[in-house]
C-alpha cells in the first residue's frame, strides 16, 4: 500500500496532536517546521497543504474533546471563524509565490516574536472592562464543572485581529493557534483555559477552509498519504492532550508555548 512507507509519521502525529490541543494552537507550528527539516526540498505550497489538513483533524478531536468540558465559547468562536476565512482563502492562494528560503525565515522570525510576547507580557487580571470607545461583547460561559467564567472583549478587534490570523496561519500552514491563543489572551482579555479551546474551535473552520482551496488548486494530492498517516496520529493525540490542559495550570501552557515558539523560531532561521 502507498501509505506504508510513512507509516512512522503516525507517532509524530500523536505527539504533535497532543502537545498541540494542550495548548490550543492545533499542532501546525510543529508540524511545519518538521515538515521542512524532514522533506527540504518540497515546495512551501505542499507543505502547508499536508499541514493545513492535519491541523483540521486535530482541531475537530480537541474540539470534540473541549466540547464535553464546556470550554468553547461558541458565539465568539463563530464570529472569530467566520472573520478568518477570507484571510485563509487568501493566504492558501498566495503561499505558491514565495521562495522557501524567504518562507522559513518569515515563519521563524513570526515564531520568535510570538515567544517574545508570551515571555515579556504575561497575563492580566481579567476583569469586565469599562470602554466607550467601541463596543464590548460581554461573555459568561459556564463550564462543565458548573464553575461560571465572565469576561469581556472588543467585538470589531476580535474580528479584525481574526481576519490577519486566517491569512497568515494558512499562508504558512500553521494553523494560527500560536498567533491566536496569544492574541485572545493578551489583548481581548480571554482566560487561558477558555481561549485554548475556543481556539481549536476556530482552528477547525479555518484550516478546513485552506485545505479545500489547496484540493481545488491540485496542491494536496503530492501530500495525500503523508496527511492520512499524520491525521491517524493526531485524532488520537489531541484527546490526550485535551485530557492534559485540564491538569496544566494555564500559565505554564502559556510558558510552554513561548518556548516552543523560540525553539523551532531559532532552528528554522539558522537552518535557512
Amino acid at each position: 500500500m502507498p501509505i506504508i512507507p510513512y507509516l512512522w509519521l503516525i507517532p509524530v502525529g500523536f505527539l504533535v496532536g497532543a502537545y498541540g490541543t494542550l495548548i490550543g494552537a492545533g499542532g501546525g507550528f510543529v508540524l511545519v517546521p518538521l515538515l521542512l527539516l524532514l522533506y527540504p526540498t518540497e515546495n512551501p505550497e505542499v507543505i502547508t497543504s499536508i499541514s493545513l489538513a492535519v491541523v483540521f483533524f486535530n482541531a475537530l478531536s480537541g474540539s470534540i474533546a473541549y466540547a464535553r468540558s464546556g470550554r468553547i465559547d461558541y458565539k465568539s468562536g463563530t464570529l472569530f471563524a467566520l472573520a478568518t476565512i477570507p484571510g485563509a482563502i487568501l493566504g492558501a492562494l498566495t503561499t505558491a509565490y514565495i521562495p522557501r528560503r524567504t518562507f522559513d525565515m518569515v515563519l521563524g522570525l513570526l515564531m520568535l516574536f510570538g515567544a517574545a510576547v508570551l515571555l515579556w507580557r504575561p497575563p492580566r487580571d481579567l476583569k469586565i472592562r469599562e470602554s466607550n470607545a467601541q463596543p464590548d461583547l460581554v461573555r459568561t460561559l459556564n463550564k462543565a464543572d458548573g464553575a461560571a467564567q465572565m469576561y469581556s472583549y472588543p467585538l470589531y478587534l476580535g474580528v479584525g485581529l481574526s481576519l490577519i490570523v486566517g491569512y497568515l496561519s494558512s499562508l504558512l500552514g500553521i494553523g494560527g493557534g500560536i498567533i491566536h491563543v496569544p492574541v485572545m489572551v493578551q489583548i481581548l482579555n480571554f482566560p487561558v483555559h477558555i481561549a485554548t479551546a475556543t481556539s481549536h474551535f476556530v482552528l477547525a473552520i479555518m484550516a478546513l477552509t485552506g485545505t479545500v482551496v489547496h484540493i481545488l488548486t491540485g496542491t494536496f494530492h503530492r501530500g495525500v498519504w503523508r496527511t492520512l498517516a499524520l491525521s491517524l496520529g493526531v485524532l488520537l493525540g489531541a484527546q490526550l492532550g485535551a485530557w492534559l490542559s485540564q491538569r496544566v495550570h494555564g500559565e505554564w501552557i502559556l510558558r510552554g508555548l513561548a518556548i516552543a515558539l523560540g525553539l523551532v523560531g531559532l532552528r528554522l532561521l539558522f537552518s535557512s
